[in-house]
């Protein structure tokens, strides 16, 4: 007896060990990807020995779709590697943008019996402010305009694209608390959440904006409005949002270039692969003509991308062979055609270059079992919504579920927060 309760201590000890080290890894996320890595490490290492068999066995039908999709479509990557045509190096480099989804089981078991998942969330969004205040201050401080950045102005970690759709999520997951609070009574913290979530969507707007977290912008207004009030909401958010547009129209340089190149790329297409050719022949480009051909490039991939899925639509390349397929089509070309990638920029086809029709199936039906899993009210549903639908709906334009930062918030966001949905109903939705 004595034993058995000495093994119980120290799986509880593991257990909170366990919590506290993801706790650390959602404060790390915005700031550090070595850090973050560490912790990833240590994190498995404490919350691996705390599974008992029977403890798989009780979870296992509670995560068949949440969890077993994500491990299905690593399933198949590994299985991908049997017919890719390049080097184990190659094809153990592909393998890794899906290594993070075997986490996602783990974390929905893991918080579904621990009460932390909303100190995870409390450690991201005040890891965020943080790195907030530390954006702005060049412009709290005038001192420090001459302040250098490692990326660029306003943005002291990661990079602008990462940042931006880090704080668009805290946009979007305040201002819902903002409003529940305001409902509730509780004006002082309403204000506070508010004022908060106004200075984070300024700092996309006037410091780091990504052309995805803009467009996206809009999609987010109205689904807030319609979570809050139903039909009516909706239709209020769409008048606040075209005066809002307004507003930052017209006193943002920065959404307005954004904006402005993006309409260029679809109604120039002559200009723009003029300045893609001008990139790739090495001449200099200001600013606004290198994002209009960075556009461009990305055009060029997706249609590149189509043609070699079309060669290998069901299968796909095998895992890895994104590069050597881009080769492959760039011999005997010229200009922009040249330029090879690993990655073509788009989710759907990094993952149907390489698995074909089939893993591009796995990929959205997890997507959608994902998503209507946060289909119930409350913040922590929200706030996975907000994850879930942020990667789906700027994934035409980004590869973000294999790149590490934007990767590892889905998966913490889907298994935390699911995690904890799970842990407050025996019979959620499609869980079965």
């Amino acid at each position: 007896m004595a034993t058995l309760a000495l093994k119980n201590i120290n799986r509880e000890q593991l257990e909170r060990n366990a919590d506290w080290l993801a706790i650390a890894v959602a404060i790390s996320l915005p700031w550090s990807t070595s850090a973050t890595a560490i912790l990833l490490v240590l994190w498995l290492i404490a919350l691996v020995p705390t599974f008992r068999r029977s403890d798989l066995r009780r979870e296992a039908p509670l995560t068949t779709l949440v969890g077993g999709l994500p491990v299905a479509l690593w399933t198949l990557a590994v299985l991908g590697m049997l017919w890719s045509d390049v080097g184990l190096h190659e094809r153990l480099s592909g393998l890794s943008g899906y290594h993070k989804l075997l986490t996602i089981p783990l974390l929905l078991a893991q918080f579904r019996r621990s009460d932390r998942a909303r100190w995870v969330i409390v450690g991201f969004l005040g890891s965020c402010v943080a790195l907030l205040l530390v954006s702005w201050l060049p412009t709290i401080i005038p001192s420090l305009a001459s302040l250098a950045w490692r990326s660029s102005p306003g943005v002291p970690a990661k990079d602008y694209l990462t940042q931006s759709a880090i704080f668009q999520l805290c946009v979007f997951g305040l201002a819902y608390l903002a409003f529940d609070d305001w409902r509730g009574g509780r004006h002082r913290r309403a204000l506070i959440l508010a004022g908060l979530a106004l200075l984070f969507f300024a700092n996309i707007v006037y410091l780091a904006s990504a052309r995805t977290v803009i467009i996206l912008m809009p999609v987010f207004v109205l689904l807030l409005g319609l979570r809050l009030f139903g039909w009516r909401g909706l239709v209020a958010a769409t008048v606040a949002g075209i005066a809002l547009s307004g507003i930052v129209w017209s006193s943002s340089a920065n959404i307005r270039g954004q904006l402005t190149g993006l309409a260029t790329v679809w109604t120039s297409p002559a200009y723009t692969h003029m300045q893609v050719t001008r990139l790739v022949n090495g001449a200099k480009l200001d600013p606004g003509d290198v994002d209009l051909a960075s556009a461009g490039l990305r055009l060029e991939f997706y249609r590149r991308s189509i043609a070699i899925i079309g060669d290998a639509p069901i299968l796909g390349h095998g895992t890895g062979t994104i590069r050597a397929r881009f080769a492959d089509v760039a011999i005997g070309k010229t200009g922009a055609a040249v330029i090879t990638t690993g990655n073509p920029h788009q989710q759907t086809f990094a993952v149907g270059i390489q698995l074909g029709l089939l893993g591009v199936a796995l990929l959205w039906a997890m997507w959608i079992v994902h998503l209507l899993l946060f289909r119930a009210e409350g913040i922590m549903a929200w706030c996975g919504l907000l994850v879930v639908l942020q990667n789906i709906l700027g994934s035409p334009f980004n590869s973000h579920l294999f790149d590490f930062t934007q990767g590892w918030i889905y998966v913490f966001g889907v298994g935390v927060l699911g995690g904890a949905l799970l842990r407050e109903s025996f019979k959620p939705p499609l869980i079965s």
